[in-house]
């Protein structure tokens, strides 16, 4: 019996994947769990392996596109064996390894996939259980031919339009239920799916008369535009990071720490003896492990929040962004609170080593409750990280940089002074290296006193960091 392949759900928000290379084509064997395609996510190529063992009867997307997860993307069957009943719905064509169209798809299939567009709103009466199921399925009712007495738009209408509409991503479908959207009658994502981009606000009325300005083009030559397409990898971030400052109350403390300890003790590694395997142990490393050991005690910042829901954890799964050619990606340190300054720095490499390649696992992209992202490489001072949902803490490590400080006690110094506001001797003012911290919080759920705590502490862990690390 003919099979459907399906690409498996990769994450609680992730609905499509690009397909990056059929490892099988159509008419080819393939063995049950022998990999059949490659697939990518916005952060990482992953196999997709057969269910069962026959021949490729079907591929319904070629290379580069954009495919489902959780719905047939090929067939695996007996040689001649009938698999039209598992198309999918919303496609024209079925296509073959190199993505040319093989076969036009069954007259019924091809009819559903061109749904009947909303007629134009009439005004008519809504029934209150015809309004209470559109609003709960993010449908507008006005806008529906209605079938009851007068005119009146009733249950049945509402439920006419549902059919027809095109599917939903079960994403799309969760936040519709949570209202204040609405579902256009065809989507972005492939064959009129409609994806959680595509979903609009409920928009607010306008009042009477007021006529919004058109918007004045810009032209520009065509020799000074270079006109990119955002797809695929770049597309997913973009939709991400939106979605992340669209769906949190994001505020951003920043704060500073001693580096004079992270400086003396990294120069002391570089300075160790080669038997120790000290050599190879960064600022950086230095930083995810005091981020680590501090975080226990501020459990507010060490947790996610979904829904209503604040989900607080005893140990650090640290995320760690890892800047890539194929862009941003954030793998999780494992209980990073248990590690070791040395198994830190060498589970840090591999996952950055993993990213680089694009070989980094799904199970090592998911579960962070807590993220660090360093520019400090790049001669940032300080900005304003957004966070990685469901996470409701993002620290921000900017570049060491000297920072005035004063030295002594203040009060002899005012006293030595005899007058206040008078200012203190030039010598009681050292010039001191400092390091850049930038804490962003969810303000939904954590205020500016845990988040102002929490740095405090951590600056405290970095100044001292060798007793932290005797600790």
């Amino acid at each position: 019996m003919a099979v459907p392949a399906i690409i498996p759900k990769l994450g609680n928000t992730v609905e499509s994947c690009i397909i990056v290379e059929w490892k099988k084509a159509v008419g080819e064997a393939v063995a049950e769990g022998e990999t059949l395609l490659d697939v990518e996510t916005d952060k990482a190529v992953m196999e997709v392996v057969s269910p069962a063992s026959g021949v490729v009867l079907a591929q319904f997307y070629g290379a580069g596109d954009l495919a489902p997860v959780l719905e047939a993307i090929a067939v695996i069957g007996a040689p001649g064996e009938d698999w039209r009943a598992l198309a999918p719905g919303q496609d024209d064509t079925v296509t073959g390894g190199e993505g040319g169209p093989v076969a036009e798809m069954p007259e019924a299939v091809a009819v559903a996939a061109e749904a009947p567009a909303s007629q134009p709103a009439t005004g008519a009466p809504v029934s209150p259980r015809a309004r209470g199921l559109a609003r709960r399925e993010g449908l507008d009712a006005t806008g529906l031919a209605g079938s009851g007495p007068g005119g009146r738009i009733i249950e049945r209408d509402v439920q006419a339009a549902l059919a027809s509409r095109p599917k939903l991503s079960p994403v799309a479908q969760a936040k519709l239920a949570e209202g204040g959207f609405t579902a256009p009658e065809r989507g972005s994502g492939p064959g009129g799916r409609v994806m959680t981009r595509d979903l609009r606000p409920v928009a607010e009325p306008k009042p009477a008369g007021k006529v919004e300005p058109a918007p004045t083009p810009l032209v520009a030559a065509a020799a000074d535009v270079e006109a990119i397409k955002v797809t695929g990898v770049r597309k997913v971030i973009a939709e991400r990071m939106l979605a992340s400052l669209q769906t949190t109350a994001q505020l951003t403390l920043h704060a500073s720490a001693d580096a004079r300890g992270l400086q003396a003790l990294r120069a002391r590694f570089k300075a160790s003896d080669p038997a120790f395997g000290l050599h190879g142990i960064t600022i950086n490393d230095l930083i995810l492990l005091a981020v680590a050991r501090t975080l226990p005690s501020h459990r507010d910042l060490n947790a996610q929040f979904q829904g209503d829901t604040l989900s607080r954890f005893v140990h650090v799964q640290l995320g760690m962004a890892v800047d890539t050619p194929a862009g941003l990606m954030v793998p999780v340190i494992r209980d990073a609170d248990q590690l070791s300054l040395r198994q830190m720095s060498q589970e840090a490499k591999r996952l950055a080593a993993a990213c680089q390649a694009r070989r980094v696992t799904p199970d090592e992209l998911r579960g962070g409750t807590f993220t660090v992202t360093n520019l400090g490489g790049l001669g940032v001072e300080s900005f304003t990280p957004v966070l990685n949902p469901p996470e409701v803490a993002i620290l921000g490590v900017g570049s060491i940089n000297l920072k005035a400080v004063q030295q002594g006690d203040a009060s002899a110094a005012l006293s030595m002074t005899g007058q206040r506001g008078a200012a203190f001797d030039e010598t009681s003012v050292a010039f001191v290296p400092h390091i850049g911290l930038s804490l962003t919080i969810n303000h939904q759920v954590v205020d500016g006193a845990p988040g102002a705590r929490f740095l405090q502490a951590l600056a405290r862990n970095l100044a001292d960091i060798d007793l932290l690390l005797a600790g």
